[in-house]
């Protein structure tokens, strides 16, 4: 392979940035017409579980902030995959093949990984949430009338999606510490215990404050701590490597 000057490196690294915001720029313009569709997607979960339901505007901007925010939203989702991909195209010459092996696994798994957690959340999570603070908030003692600000809503439902997307990376950060030595398969068998009581802890602190979503984080938590487990290699393979 022909060896690249600093000058053609960092024309390389400016081309791949350019695209990258013109990606970013396109999945905008997209996400700007398809936010009305977002928004509706995003609000089925609640009115499933309430169907004479609805959302509270508290502010002539509020549709337009909305709509910006999924439209900004919908444009990362699109663009990060692309721009993980130019940077591994940036720095994958200068790897050795032992260090690629490790990293392009993470490439394709992080974003499966995050679609995985995030598909949990809103089919899983959501109907037993919402149904059970839609029920509570019915139940006062005190009349009262039901109606939640839709930028809270949507801010609560995204942040979620989010938690969920970031905590099913579990196993492939563990599997990637077992790659590069810093976790042994054995220690982590031994770390289960202190493990599971971290998952619990997590769990409380980044759900809202009720036991059926906390229970429904700490959960596949836990399962995915056990399935990386699994996917590690033993101290034996790594000697006989």
């Amino acid at each position: 392979m022909k060896k690249m000057t600093l000058g053609q490196h960092f024309s390389e690294l400016r081309s791949r940035i350019l695209w990258t915001f013109c990606v970013f720029a396109i999945a905008l313009c997209v996400g700007w017409y398809l936010s009305p569709w977002l928004q509706e997607f995003l609000t089925l979960p609640l009115l499933k579980v309430w169907p004479d339901g609805a959302l509270l505007y508290t502010g002539v901007a509020d549709g337009l902030m909305i709509r910006f925010s999924l439209s900004v939203l919908f444009a990362l989702f699109i663009s990060t995959p692309f721009a993980l991909w130019q940077i591994w195209a940036f720095v994958a010459p200068g790897l050795h093949k032992s260090e690629k092996n490790v990293i392009w696994p993470i490439l394709i798994f992080s974003p499966v990984l995050f679609l995985l957690g995030v598909a949990f959340a809103f089919y899983i999570l959501f109907p037993f949430v919402f149904g059970f603070f839609i029920e509570l908030n019915q139940s006062a003692p005190v009349p009262s009338v039901v109606l939640p600000v839709a930028k809270d809503y949507l801010s609560f439902a995204i942040g979620l999606l989010k938690v969920f997307g970031l905590a099913f990376q579990l196993p492939l950060i563990l599997v990637l510490l077992n790659r590069i030595g810093v976790l042994s398969k054995t220690r982590a068998i031994k770390m289960r215990r202190y493990a599971i009581v971290f998952i619990v802890i997590i769990a409380a602190v980044l759900t809202p404050p009720d036991v059926v979503s906390q229970v429904l984080l700490a959960l596949p938590m836990w399962a995915l701590f056990e399935l990386s487990i699994l996917f590690m290699k033993s101290d034996n393979d790594k000697q006989n490597a």
